[in-house]
């Protein structure tokens, strides 16, 4: 059995906190060093997690010959230069999402792993759930949906953050300056579902409502495909309790998320009866989410040196940049990447 896979972690937040459970859950993973901005957080979140070596040197924590990959989950801004530090000091990156403000930073990213010999990997988790490449295989099955006629995907979870905003403030996560806004937050989980489904869209539209900060609060937006359309609804400004659904000549499938998912329910048109078709559902404890799933295939990629595993989410990431940089764009939604 190959020995753990050691980790540094940038961000000490509650999703940091997760991926380290879900890291160190799955037996592949080993966190080898906090970094921090100040020392007392770095040693306060790492004794949360049994680790010692703390650092307030980026260098010097990116050169510790001890870790072999990191995990960022900074502001949204920050992604590209740390990363980018990461990669040269020749240690595989996990990159929470998104990944990068631009598709012009993620350009850049994959191109140096490449000449580093190392992997960058966007860590949208939900895509690596077992009931969502279950999914995947319901969808393609003509058999079971035939040609589709369309989908809608859901992700609005009302912000407490959002409260802030309306209180005058500025949470990094709805500002500009660090790259913020629902669409890049939220929306990206019901966006990267649509593309690991079918592929990237001909076209995007948004209609978003915009935050006193500048940023998307949530909105609707349209992904065009050739044949069907797909409506997304995120938001972290309002919730909706709605369902997903994919429409087909042959039935209706619904799933209760775009994460987590616990239920994919076939319709048939013909005999009018459903059939519940997902597999089972591990339930995490709050406040961690599920990431145990897509741990355990970091790992594989990393130590099978897959490659072409790695092409794959790379090409979805590529795709889901490109649809929600063009989104803001829409909506003069412009960070200060866009203009460099």
């Amino acid at each position: 059995m190959a020995s753990p896979i050691t980790f540094g972690v940038i961000g000490t937040n509650w999703i940091t906190s997760s991926w380290i459970s879900a890291a160190h859950r799955s037996g592949k993973w080993k966190l080898s060093a906090v970094y921090s901005r100040t020392q007392e957080q770095a040693e306060t979140f790492g004794a949360k997690h049994q680790c010692s070596t703390c650092y307030t040197d980026l260098d010097a924590f990116l050169h510790d010959e001890h870790t072999q990959a990191v995990y960022i989950a900074s502001p949204n801004s920050l992604h590209h230069a740390q990363a980018k530090r990461a990669l040269q000091a020749k240690k595989h990156v996990i990159l929470e999402k998104p990944a990068t403000s631009t598709p012009q930073e993620l350009d850049d990213l994959f191109a140096l792993a490449k000449t580093q010999g190392v992997f960058v990997i966007e860590a949208f988790r939900h895509i690596q759930e077992a009931n969502y490449k279950l999914l995947q295989r319901v969808i393609t099955d003509e058999q079971r949906l035939g040609p589709i006629y369309g989908a809608s995907f859901t992700y609005a979870s009302y912000s407490s953050r959002y409260n802030n905003v309306l209180a005058g403030e500025t949470p990094n996560i709805f500002s500009l300056d660090f790259g913020g806004g629902s669409l890049v937050d939220i929306g990206v989980y019901p966006i990267t579902f649509a593309v690991a489904l079918f592929g990237k869209p001909q076209s995007q539209v948004y209609v978003p409502f915009i935050c006193r900060t500048g940023v998307d609060g949530g909105g609707v937006a349209i992904l065009r495909y050739e044949g069907f359309g797909v409506q997304i609804n995120q938001s972290k400004g309002y919730t909706s309790t709605a369902a997903c659904e994919v429409y087909g000549e042959k039935g209706t499938v619904t799933i209760n998320g775009t994460t987590d998912i616990s239920s994919i329910t076939h319709w048939d048109p013909k005999s009018k009866g459903t059939e519940e078709l997902a597999g089972p559902f591990k339930t995490v404890e709050k406040p961690n989410v599920n990431m145990e799933e897509e741990a355990v295939e970091f790992a594989r990629i990393i130590e099978e040196k897959d490659g072409q595993a790695v092409e794959k989410l790379a090409e979805i990431s590529r795709i889901v940049i490109g649809v929600t940089s063009d989104l803001r764009g829409q909506n003069g939604v412009l960070y200060p990447a866009d203009k460099q």
